[in-house]
């Protein structure tokens, strides 16, 4: 790898400490690029120009230190990388290059980047450069680095023909229509994606004009605000405006001047900021991947300015989505909207449950919110969502899903090759290419043991590698190999996952240790480390029934950290249901919700495993047997994740 010092989004605030990038969605800027010698020197010296103001309790390695092994992230990263490779850049720039009036004669992209679609531009400028940059920094291929270069280089051509710091493929004239009250669609939510994307590629990449184009698109954000009032701007931000307020902080964060600090504030949006401040849910109605974004913003505030009211605000966000909002996956929001009061999940379930969008951002909030606690119980919501949510929303090509319906009978879909590019097809290049992010953490100390995925994480710092050699959840199982320059004394932190009920085993080059942590813990095993020491762990898995909160005759199932999910067939399931085209989901209502009757008083009884298969579980004492496995798994057929039960438990307390 050529730069092996590329930052990561989640290290991008501290403008000069010359460490390696970070843990990507958790923007936080903890360097500039180190192949800058002025920041090599500084670095020599020991010396840091810091822009937080509070430090991360634990810090997630940066996304180059950490390498996949072979496991089901590292095969769903590959597909997805050859994917954003496939798309060709002429295609990509071709609106942009339109819209500063210069030649193109590329083939137009359609769906949501085709020339009349007023969020032209967003999955383009914004969420390719991203996933550029960060397949860069998780893998080394300079492949990535190069494309990334050459989007940027290309899309610096159009804003210089335009001229004023305005970049975009479309018109300046949305933004007259947004001043004005009129109707348009979103257009500060596309300048956020071409705004990260930019900074993604300065922060992994090291590429220096994109950080230039991203300050003179700041400088334009920022005369468009100073042309009107604070109230008219608090109408203005009721039109979805995405990650502005998180992506102005960082660009303050990278660049140093406080001017962008300054335009982030006025993205402040009162009425959804002040109900949060005082613990009030308000949340039944808003577009849930509208106010998602604004929370992280409000996150990096705090961890830029210090003011508690923004942790606070975050934080309570996060407890009440997490707890009251979220499905058994860790995804919410139904049709793209919270639709209910808190705990009232039960009839929201079907095509439009759930948006991939939110669970990207939900883990984004969440890598904040476990840097600043080191809370267990974080992590295993980030495990939840994860493995549930995200994993199983790409098809074998690399094409992505936009909502993972929740409803009986239903099937998972994804975007055409050329004629959809929806929000989430491009949050999900960007996922599925830092997938090695947060699998570990650290501190002074130590590291944190995070997630059970094949890899393999360097400490230089400490002269440690740290291997995880792994075939789970296939197996029950983990092993952690050190290699060691010199004998270190280091804790490493192991997290102890909520499911873990039946306990756990601990051996230390062979020798099993006498104690295990509790459910939603982290086990500590600090020593003197030597080259070679290897940790095997065990966490054995079970079956358990997840109720709605609402209604807890409407159950799914569960194995260790996995969503079941029931195989209904796929008779009448054709190609274009699969692959919609520019349509946003197939049109199809879901079935009514699988019967269980459950004679015993036992809630997993009506399940039981398939011998010699593993994670393959089939129902039992039923009328029709249903063949059931994980979700993330499922692809190419309909299928159940909720049923509904009938339990011989209720029927004792009913009589």
């Amino acid at each position: 790898m050529k730069n092996n010092k590329g930052l990561t989004r989640r290290q991008f605030v501290s403008v000069a400490a010359a460490t390696a990038g970070a843990s990507l969605l958790p923007l936080r800027v903890s360097a500039m690029p180190a192949q800058d010698p002025a920041v090599d020197a500084l670095a020599t010296k020991g010396e840091s120009k810091k822009r937080e103001r509070v430090p991360w309790r634990v810090e997630p390695f940066a996304l180059n230190q950490v390498r996949l092994l072979d496991g089901p992230f590292k095969k769903q990263m590959d597909i997805n990388n050859q994917w954003v490779l496939a798309l060709p850049p002429d295609r990509l720039l071709h609106t942009f290059r339109l819209n500063a009036g210069l030649a193109s004669k590329a083939e137009p992209l359609g769906g949501w980047e085709k020339p009349d679609c007023e969020l032209r531009g967003h999955m383009v400028g914004g969420h390719y450069l991203s996933a550029c940059a960060l397949a860069y920094a998780a893998t080394g291929d300079d492949s990535f680095k190069q494309r990334g270069d050459q989007m940027v280089a290309e899309l610096a051509k159009c804003q210089e023909k335009l001229a004023n710091g305005y970049l975009s493929a479309f018109p300046e004239t949305f933004f007259d229509r947004l001043r004005e009250g009129n109707p348009v669609w979103a257009p500060y939510y596309t300048i956020h994606k071409i705004l990260a994307g930019h900074l993604d590629m300065y922060a992994y990449c090291g590429n220096q004009q994109a950080l230039d184009s991203a300050q003179k698109m700041g400088n334009w954000v920022g005369h468009w605000c100073n042309g009107i009032s604070d109230a008219h701007m608090q109408r203005a931000l009721n039109v979805e405006h995405g990650g502005m307020l998180e992506s102005l902080y960082n660009l303050y964060a990278l660049s140093g001047k406080g001017v962008y600090r300054y335009i982030g504030n006025r993205f402040t949006h009162n009425d959804v900021f002040d109900p949060l401040t005082d613990h009030r849910d308000e949340l039944k109605g808003l577009h849930a991947n509208t106010n998602i974004p604004k929370i992280i913003g409000v996150a990096r505030r705090y961890e830029l300015g210090g003011d508690l009211r923004d942790r606070e605000i975050a934080q309570y966000f996060w407890d009440e989505v997490t707890s009251e909002r979220c499905y058994v996956t860790g995804g919410t929001s139904n049709g793209e909207h919270w639709g209910g009061d808190p705990g009232k999940l039960a009839e929201h379930l079907g095509e439009y449950t759930e948006e991939c969008c939110c669970g990207y951002n939900m883990l984004k909030l969440t890598r904040h919110v476990f840097g600043w606690t080191a809370d267990a119980r974080a992590m295993d919501y980030y495990e939840r969502t994860l493995w549930n949510s995200r994993l199983g929303t790409q098809d074998d090509q690399g094409r992505k899903g936009y909502f993972l319906p929740l409803g009986a009978g239903l099937w998972k879909y994804y975007n055409s090759q050329w004629d959809s590019f929806w929000c989430c097809t491009g949050t999900g290049i960007e996922e599925f290419a830092k997938f090695a992010d947060t699998i570990y953490s650290h501190d002074d100390q130590g590291i944190w043991v995070n997630l059970f995925i094949a890899s393999e994480v360097k400490w230089p710092e400490k002269g440690i590698r740290l291997r995880q050699d792994t075939n789970f959840p296939e197996e029950e199982r983990t092993t952690l190999t050190v290699r060691a320059e010199k004998p270190t004394e280091l804790a490493v932190n192991i997290r102890v996952p909520y499911w873990a009920t039946r306990g756990g085993a601990v051996k230390i080059n062979g020798e099993a240790l006498p104690v295990f942590s509790s459910p939603s813990s982290y086990l500590t095993l600090k020593r003197v480390w030597k080259d070679g020491d290897r940790i095997q762990v065990d966490l054995p898995m079970s079956l358990r029934i997840e109720a709605m909160p609402d209604d807890h005759t409407i159950q799914a199932a569960m194995y260790g950290p996995l969503v079941l999910g029931g195989r209904l067939g796929n008779q009448g399931l054709t190609t274009e249901m699969q692959y919609p085209g520019d349509d946003t989901a197939p049109r199809a209502m879901p079935s009514p919700t699988p019967e269980i009757d459950n004679r015993s008083t036992d809630p997993v009884a009506w399940l039981e495993p398939v011998q010699g298969t593993p994670l393959t579980f089939k129902t039992a004492g039923q009328s029709e047997t249903t063949n059931v496995i994980p979700f993330y798994k499922l692809a190419g057929e309909k299928y159940a994740v909720y049923w509904k039960v009938k339990s011989e438990g209720r029927r004792q307390r009913e009589s």
